[in-house]
């Protein structure tokens, strides 16, 4: 099996998540990426406790893209640190799958 990866992101609005999300598609690095609006993060910045409303975007790619698609977050990203994490996928529907690696070759 190829090796496939759920990579995620938080971003400060919707727009920019759908901006982001449009490009990082439309330029094959990831096949499909899912926005999740209205979540609220907690989290320690520059030594304070913060609360933030977020976005996350859910990305499905294969892990050959993650170094390209990391880089091309973080130069596109508003925040100082974006948020990008990867996390294999280690099965599913095949049929899934293999439109992943299609729309992603």
């Amino acid at each position: 099996m190829d090796s496939f990866i759920l990579v995620f992101s938080t971003f400060s609005s919707e727009e920019e998540a759908k901006k982001i999300s449009n490009q990082v598609v439309k330029a094959r690095l990831a096949a499909c990426a899912n926005i999740v609006p209205k979540v609220h993060s907690i989290f320690h910045w520059k030594n304070e406790l913060s609360h933030e409303d977020e976005v996350i975007v859910l990305m499905k790619t294969q892990k050959k893209h993650l170094k390209e698609l990391v880089l091309w977050i973080q130069s596109h990203h508003s925040y100082e640190l974006p948020e990008v994490i990867a996390l294999p996928i280690i099965g599913g529907s095949e049929e899934y799958l293999d439109w992943i690696k299609e729309e992603t070759s």
